[in-house]
Order: C-alpha cells, then sequence, then structure tokens
C-alpha cells in the first residue's frame, strides 16, 4: 500500500514537472513577442491547461491501456517509468531543452514493462488493426509515426497559415498589425494552453489510473476499510477525483514557470512578432486538438517547436537559427531510446532488491 501511494505521490511529481517543463508550450511566443509579461502569461496559461486537462480522456486510455500489456505491469514498473520519465524531464530542462514529456513518459513506461516481462519485447503493443468507432491502435500508430509526422505537420501548417496572413496584410501598416495580432494572440495563446491540457495532463491520469488499476487486480486494496474505496479500480477507467488532482497539479507547475526553455523557443530559435506568435500557437493547437480527439499522446513541444519554425522561415529559411534547432532534434531523437533504457535499468535494478 506504501508503495502504491508512493507511485501516485511521483505521477503527480511527474505532472508538476511536466506543468513547468512544458509551460514554455503555450507562452514562449507570447512572452518573445512582449503581448504579455512573463507573469501574466503563466496565469494564462495554469488557468488554460486546467480547463483543458479536464477535457477528455482518451489520451489517458492510450497511456494506461493501448500500449503495453497491462498483465505484465506491477506497480515496481510504474515506479520505474516515472523515474526515468521525471529524470529526464529535470536533465532538458536543467539543459534548456524543449524535449518532450509525453515520449518520456511512454519509453519509460515500454522500456520497464519489457525488463518486468524478463525482456520479452511482445509485452508491448506494436501494432492493431482498426476496429469499429476507433482508428489503428498500438505503439507504431499511437506514438512512433505520430512522433514523425506531427512536426512536418506544424511545420507545414505554421508555413501556410503565416503565409496566407503575409499576402492579406501585405497593405496593412505596421502598427496596425502589430496592434490587432497582439490581441488575437491572447486568445491564440489560450487555444495553445487549453490543447497542451487536453493531451499533456491525460498522460498522468492514465499512469495512476494504470497504477489503481494493477493494484486492483493483485488485491492489494481488499482490505482496506470503507472509506477508501475510491482507490479500486474494476476495470481500467480514470476517475472523477484522479482528473481533479492531475488538473491542479498541472496548473501548479504550470504557475511555477520554465523560464529556460522559454528563451529557447521564443527567443533563441527565431524572432518573432505578435502575427507570427499567433500564427504558430494557432498552427499548434490544431494539431494538438487533432491528436487529443483520436486519444494519441502527441509531443506538444515538438508541435509548437516545429510551427515556430515554419512561421519562421516564411521571413527567410535563415531566419531561422538552425544550430539550435538541430539541438533540439537530437533530444527528440534520443528521448524514446534513453528513457526506455533507464526504464528497463531502473525496473531490472527494482527486481534485485
Amino acid at each position: 500500500m506504501t508503495l502504491v501511494l508512493c507511485v501516485i505521490l511521483l505521477a503527480l511529481v511527474f505532472e508538476y514537472v511536466n506543468g513547468f517543463h512544458d509551460t514554455a508550450n503555450a507562452i514562449a511566443t507570447v512572452v518573445s513577442t512582449r503581448v504579455l509579461s512573463p507573469r501574466q502569461a503563466v496565469a494564462l496559461a495554469a488557468a488554460c491547461n486546467l480547463f483543458g486537462s479536464l477535457w477528455g480522456t482518451a489520451v489517458a486510455a492510450t497511456i494506461g491501456s493501448g500500449l503495453v500489456d497491462t498483465a505484465v505491469v506491477t506497480t515496481h514498473t510504474v515506479l520505474a517509468s516515472l523515474l526515468a520519465a521525471v529524470f529526464w524531464n529535470l536533465l532538458t530542462w536543467r539543459l534548456g531543452l524543449p524535449s518532450s514529456s509525453s515520449h518520456a513518459l511512454i519509453g519509460g513506461l515500454c522500456g520497464a514493462s519489457v525488463a518486468s516481462a524478463s525482456g520479452n519485447f511482445s509485452v508491448i503493443h506494436w501494432t492493431a488493426a482498426p476496429t469499429l468507432g476507433h482508428g489503428p491502435e498500438g505503439l507504431w500508430y499511437k506514438v512512433v509515426l505520430p512522433m514523425l509526422v506531427s512536426p512536418l505537420l506544424g511545420l507545414a501548417i505554421g508555413f501556410a497559415v503565416m503565409g496566407v496572413l503575409l499576402v492579406l496584410l501585405g497593405r496593412w501598416r505596421p502598427y496596425r498589425v502589430h496592434s490587432l495580432f497582439g490581441n488575437l494572440q491572447l486568445v491564440s495563446a489560450s487555444l495553445m494552453g487549453f490543447s497542451h491540457g487536453t493531451n499533456d495532463a491525460q498522460k498522468t491520469m492514465g499512469i495512476i489510473a494504470l497504477t489503481l488499476f494493477t493494484a486492483t487486480r493483485s488485491g492489494l486494496f481488499d482490505d482496506l476499510p470503507a472509506w477508501l474505496d475510491f482507490l479500486h479500480c474494476q476495470e481500467f477507467t480514470v476517475q472523477t477525483w484522479v482528473k481533479i488532482v492531475c488538473s491542479l497539479t498541472m496548473a501548479a507547475g504550470t504557475a511555477a514557470g520554465g523560464w529556460r526553455i522559454i528563451k529557447t523557443l521564443g527567443h533563441s530559435m527565431v524572432k518573432l512578432q505578435p502575427v507570427h506568435g499567433f500564427a504558430a500557437e494557432t498552427s499548434a493547437a490544431v494539431v494538438i486538438q487533432i491528436a487529443s480527439h483520436w486519444g494519441i499522446p502527441l509531443s506538444t513541444t515538438h508541435v509548437i517547436s516545429s510551427s515556430i519554425m515554419g512561421v519562421g522561415a516564411t521571413r527567410r529559411l535563415n531566419a531561422v537559427k538552425w544550430s539550435v534547432v538541430e539541438r533540439m532534434v537530437w533530444a527528440w531523437a534520443f528521448t524514446l531510446p534513453a528513457t526506455a533504457f533507464l526504464g528497463a535499468l531502473l525496473a531490472w535494478c527494482m527486481a534485485l532488491l
């Protein structure tokens, strides 16, 4: 029982770290364009994340039951995956790299599950055919393919939206453009914060639901007093209290801010004006909302970063500081394998104790 509570606590730590690690996803552009001060932007992102995280559970279901065989998952498995994800998030945050919290958690879960199954890779749900009312399932369709496609979509849509705006606003005076899109960017930043909540917050909800389901299945909660009945999870569901606690935790983490990554996204990669920020945030939010609808645990970091690149490239290709982009891409590429290795290593170590 103590171990289960420790895992839930660590999951909330991950949610908190995810909040301040990925705060930049929603507010980097609105800060860099000086539409809002950092304090105002963080408050806006925290509020929007809170509302977004209460919207649906499709992503939570994918994390908790759609990627690995739950029969091999134990409390130690979940603990190892969370430790791997938290370590990677803190490392990349310290380096100022906008890596993916989503892929860190997924990599840790897959690696720990394989280790818990004594090296049997078949416990990972690699692919599954579409069923009535559902699209293709499995790690390939829900994680790997979106990881490759979503940045390209963000890049292309950001470039296209900004290109259309340049044509439409070609004869406008600069002060009118800045004034209009300074206001519109408040809307796009809010939408981006809401989208971040609908996708990222649900990942921890799925992990906690998986922990409770595993503990209930093993009989760990059989002797609990009646007032603790809310911990039982007979079928895989995301209980209301889990949604509320995760939502509040992410909002608190968001309020803590993530200035290192804000600097990378909003200043180091490309110089932005309000119209650029609006185009990037709107493009990214559309992609993320589509993914959330289909239960795809997308990397909001990948999408907003590539949208900013696409928007910046409309000015000229060398407007984007590609050396910064290169560092980010390496962080993206290493996240899944690095956290899978860490998750497996931690799970093996726990098995020896």
